[in-house]
């Protein structure tokens, strides 16, 4: 090593959820073991020594509890036990100890925002039975006029009528997701008691599924025209008494347990208040650095317009916003988003961008997630019509723009469709060059993606210079390395629309890494700045350059050095 060297080392606060990489399984796309067509926990299970081979220390499994999957497994209708489809709860330990046995971890999602409306909970309360009666947000009135102007974030209003209750129940996302009243203490002891037994399973952490929403403003005023978002989220997002909930529900998390909020519109100031405040949060999934390349409206034409240095603000804000003793979660896709190469890279370069971008993702500060496919470098699909479409919240805002003659036609709104919709993160996972990607011996829920032929595990894991086996090579380097976890973050040519460079240092020990993420060459010349004798760790290419500062990086190289 070279470079001068701190004499005091700085205190490390330590966590193994800091230290580890996660990769999320989305389980109706992720492997078929009976050849129904939907993915299962013993297709998991027998994938299992494919997540250890990659290096990834947590698994968090996206929904599988019983559910009539009007949301894909987010409407529950009963937190104990698990969807049919999936298998049972046998199946799920067996996934649990094969995991543990291994030495890695599992997180479950935790969706109480709302249930499923066939929940037991939501039918007693439809019947206004005992306790149970105001376990939702119920509104009496005219069965013709909703209760406030509230919409949907899937499209529509929030409200809906329930001719049994003879009343209007809020939903913030589909009419079958009745939102629960978190104003009810009984509601909150019950998602404790359900806490309490996932962790009595033998589960190490979860992931909490739409939180910012748990607390509404009492008395359900109209919404702000004015507001970003849909009309009345300003008063089902960021609640009076979130933070009240949260250290609540916190109060029954164990210590050690790893816990992640998803908590749309927050951004990072936010996300470290949430996170600071109490013990339920170890860190938050916010999504301010997703919307840099959104259109103002579905009809626009520039979906997927970005700009890097607007890209490097909003990533350095987040890492100098959410930094000790707060704790960043560092992802660019999951089973909400598109495939990230897609997005963020090139598919004409795939391999090399897909590299690039996880280069990036694993020497930030932060915990890394991983979703299913992206160390494979999966790509989008193409939608030709809203029939092909399953996403119930794209299928939901497409018709309400249909119905209320926004737009005529879905050419009107395609070019959004094949940009945003979420079923481009869902369709199977490609194993193989067989039919079906390997992924079933049946028709499959959501075709496949037709590159299959060419992007799958198979191939990945034959070809030493593959995207999967990069991704491999930089979590060990980030296992090996606790600068890459717990060092300090620091920006170089931020203005540059070329390259995302950075210093992450710990103790005196420095390293740079260096991203042309551009589909042109570009030279490296950053101002006051010299990093003397360089040893290349990583690099996507075969020839990095051993003096990065002067030298030109081709498209989409990405090389490591330490300094």
């Amino acid at each position: 090593m070279t470079g001068q060297r701190q004499t005091q080392e700085r205190r490390i606060d330590r966590e193994w959820w800091k230290e580890a990489v996660v990769y999320q399984v989305y389980p109706r796309s992720f492997a078929d073991s009976d050849g129904d067509g939907v993915g299962d926990i013993p297709g998991i299970t027998e994938r299992v020594d494919y997540l250890d081979e990659l290096g990834v220390d947590v698994v968090w499994l996206s929904p599988v509890y019983d559910s009539p999957n009007h949301d894909n497994g987010y409407d529950i209708r009963d937190y104990r036990a698990i969807n049919e489809e999936f298998g049972d709860m046998a199946d799920w330990e067996r996934l649990r100890d094969e995991l543990h046995d291994r030495d890695m971890k599992l997180i479950m999602d935790l969706v109480v925002n709302h249930t499923s409306s066939e929940h037991e909970w939501f039918q007693r309360s439809r019947r206004e039975d005992g306790e149970y009666a105001d376990y939702y947000h119920w509104v009496e009135g005219s069965p013709d006029e909703p209760p406030n102007n509230w919409e949907s974030l899937f499209g529509g209003s929030a409200w809906s009528w329930d001719d049994q209750r003879e009343a209007w129940y809020l939903h913030v996302f589909n009419e079958n997701q009745p939102d629960l009243n978190w104003r009810n203490p009984d509601v909150r002891e019950a998602v404790k008691d359900i806490v309490s037994w996932w962790v009595e399973k033998g589960i190490d952490g979860f992931r909490m599924d739409a939180i910012s929403h748990l607390s509404k403003t009492e008395g359900y005023p109209d919404g702000d025209p004015d507001e970003e978002g849909p009309l009345g989220s300003e008063h089902y997002t960021f609640g009076p008494r979130l933070g009240e909930f949260l250290d609540e529900l916190g109060a029954v998390v164990p210590e050690e347990a790893m816990s992640a909020g998803e908590m749309g519109g927050a951004d990072a100031d936010d996300a470290r208040e949430f996170v600071q405040r109490g013990d339920c949060l170890d860190m938050v999934f916010h999504f301010d650095h997703l919307d840099v390349d959104q259109a103002d409206d579905w009809t626009d034409d520039n979906w997927g317009e970005w700009s890097l240095p607007e890209f490097k603000e909003l990533m350095t804000r987040n890492q100098r916003a959410v930094a000790e003793p707060a704790w960043e979660a560092l992802f660019l896709g999951n089973h909400d988003h598109p495939r990230i190469v897609s997005r963020f890279g090139d598919e004409s370069e795939r391999r090399r961008s897909a590299k690039c971008i996880a280069t990036f993702l694993l020497t930030m500060r932060g915990t890394p997630y991983l979703y299913q496919g992206q160390e494979l470098g999966m790509t989008n699909t193409e939608f030709e019509s809203l029939g092909e479409i399953d996403d119930a919240m794209t299928v939901g805002l497409v018709e309400d723009m249909l119905d209320a003659g926004t737009v005529d036609s879905f050419d009107d709104v395609r070019e959004a469709v094949n940009y945003r919709s979420r079923d481009h993160a869902r369709t199977p996972m490609q194993w193989s060059d067989d039919e079906r990607a390997g992924f079933t011996d049946g028709d499959p829920w959501l075709p496949v993606n037709d590159n299959y032929t060419e992007v799958n595990a198979a191939a990945a894991r034959a070809d030493d210079e593959s995207v999967f086996h990069h991704y491999r090579r930089l979590i060990d380097l980030r296992d090996d390395d606790p600068v890459f976890v717990y060092g300090d973050y620091d920006p170089l040519v931020p203005d540059h629309d070329q390259f995302f460079a950075f210093n992450r240092t710990l103790d005196g020990e420095r390293r740079l890494v260096v991203c042309n993420w551009s589909d042109e060459r570009a030279t490296f010349e950053p101002d006051d700045f010299a990093a003397g004798d360089t040893e290349v760790l990583l690099a996507n290419c075969d020839d990095p350059p051993a003096d990065p500062v002067g030298a030109t990086f081709r498209p989409f190289e990405a090389v490591v050095y330490e300094y």
